[in-house]
């Protein structure tokens, strides 16, 4: 039996489709050829994809895709394809900028978010809790090895320092 991390062939090639789909749409509206990615199902953490710029490379989170098929296909997709054509188009200009904003209302009629909303707690690693005067705050492994490393982070609502509650893992 195939891992939660594999996608059947049905799944990734209407991912591919999509991508072609988002393509072609935006090369309609700009009226130029675009150069198409790779394409990836090796996303990890809690972003839903990421697009790399100058290597020309989508990566999608396969688990984030599997469990929210719909919503990924209609705005993941389409969201990452904006940022490898605004490279392309406009060269370096901000991730989330007024140029990548446009592509996705004008082209896409979606409203461009930063982020998803996807329920990620399948998908989320272990986490380490720490302290500051206004309550607990989790960090990510990555984050608390930083800190085992000397690296001191900060509340994002009281400034304080954080200091770890306990070594041990919470989930």
């Amino acid at each position: 039996m195939p891992s939660s991390r594999h996608l059947d062939s049905q799944l990734q090639q209407a991912l591919e489709q999509r991508v072609e789909t988002c393509f072609q749409a935006l090369e309609t509206a700009l009226e130029r050829s675009f150069s198409r990615p790779s394409i990836e199902f090796s996303q990890r953490g809690k972003a839903a994809g990421s697009a790399y710029l100058t290597s020309n490379r989508l990566r999608f989170h396969p688990v984030l895709y599997k469990d929210n098929q719909q919503a990924f296909l209609q705005e993941v997709v389409p969201h990452e394809v904006c940022h490898l054509v605004c490279h392309q188009v406009y060269g370096k200009v901000r991730p989330h900028g007024p140029e990548w904003r446009a592509l996705m209302a004008q082209v896409f009629g979606l409203n461009p978010k930063a982020t998803h909303s996807f329920d990620v707690s399948k998908v989320i690693g272990k986490t380490f809790e720490y302290q500051c005067t206004c309550g607990p705050v989790s960090l990510t492994l990555r984050r608390h090895n930083k800190v085992l490393s000397g690296v001191r982070y900060q509340c994002r609502r009281c400034g304080d320092v954080l200091t770890q509650i306990s070594a041990q893992i919470a989930r």
